[in-house]
């Protein structure tokens, strides 16, 4: 592939002349724009959007800010945000997040025009302090999974979702039902289990129940089915678990498996997200339109970027809907299906 340096050489003339025909700068007589423009045809000098935007002062790139991307629903939000920007004409850079230095210094790096023409930031809520400095560095932000204050964020009801997941658990007959989630104690302020496990409670209080367990662990098939071996192995093993993530239900289903138990017939699991491999393993979801929201938040920054001032303080939040999904993985209780036979 040729770079600057080819088109220079063939030219016969410095970068920076070859700079100034790209940017149409007047500066360049018209004999060696004409020799350049022949060098960049002759060599298909195809120039990087990103180096243009530094040399003009602003970015032709989209910056989205990501905790732990590869994870599956990270990857299906970040399909969404390609299919949003879709020929608009701005390269995505991904920014991955592992610590709260890393999100603070993505942050403070992208606070210019010049680094990011707008930024998409994920499942993060960035500190106030950090969205001033990006407003005053004139960058456009979109917040998916996430809310903060004057900037527009697509989000779902975490709530809602919790009391989805254990309603229709509770319409099957279970009583004794168990929860699994990540720490709601996290260096990056994550609320969505604790939000989740909050709807479950609520819906097992209104039947005069409460969890018969509630335990923490990391996102991660593994390590959820360690800790749910030990919930299918306890006196009081519960009938149905709620797991806050498909990959920490697709743990129960290993430990289940593992001891011989069977789904649903023992134990009943439904998870949350509807990743790929729920549809696959026949697991009961939430489904979270992830790809919808990747796509809706590419959507609502390109609006930013074409008209800054758009929107209102009254449309910022965009809400989009959450939906049962029931597969073979839940079912009524062993003791209540024999009774109704």
């Amino acid at each position: 592939m040729a770079t600057i340096d080819d088109v220079a050489a063939k030219a016969g003339v410095g970068v920076g002349t070859v700079s100034r025909v790209l940017n149409n700068s007047p500066k360049v007589s018209a004999g060696t724009r004409r020799r350049v423009e022949d060098a960049i045809a002759l060599l298909d000098y195809r120039p990087s959007p990103l180096a243009r935007g530094l040399s003009q002062g602003r970015s032709h790139s989209i910056g989205a800010v990501v905790p732990f991307f590869t994870h599956a629903s990270a990857v299906e939000r970040l399909r969404g945000v390609v299919a949003g920007l879709g020929s608009a004409g701005y390269d995505l850079v991904l920014f991955d997040v592992e610590s709260p230095a890393h999100r603070a210094e993505h942050l403070g790096a992208l606070a210019r025009r010049d680094r990011a023409a707008g930024l998409l930031v994920i499942s993060l809520r960035p500190p106030p302090a950090e969205l001033v400095r990006l407003a005053e560095g004139g960058v456009p932000v979109v917040l998916i999974d996430a809310m903060g204050d004057g900037v527009p964020a697509v989000v779902t009801d975490d709530v809602a979702g919790g009391r989805l997941a254990t309603e229709h658990l509770v319409d099957l007959g279970h009583r004794r039902v168990a929860f699994i989630g990540e720490p709601p104690e996290n260096p990056f302020g994550f609320t969505a289990t604790a939000r989740r496990e909050l709807g479950c409670r609520e819906v097992l209080a209104a039947v005069g129940a409460e969890p018969t367990a509630v335990e923490y662990c990391e996102h991660d098939r593994l390590v959820a089915q360690r800790v749910a071996r030990d919930l299918l192995q306890s006196r009081d093993r519960p009938t149905a678990i709620f797991a806050s993530s498909d990959v920490q239900a697709s743990g129960v289903l290993l430990a289940a498996a593992e001891l011989g138990l069977r789904v649903p017939g023992d134990v009943s699991v439904i998870g949350f997200d509807d990743i790929e491999i729920s549809m696959y393993a026949g697991i009961t979801t939430i489904r979270q339109p992830l790809f919808e929201s990747g796509r809706l938040g590419a959507q609502l920054l390109l609006e930013r970027l074409a008209e800054p001032s758009a929107g209102t303080e009254d449309d910022l939040v965009h809400e989009l809907p959450l939906e049962l999904v029931v597969r073979r993985t839940t079912a009524p209780p062993t003791g209540r299906r024999r009774a109704r036979g």
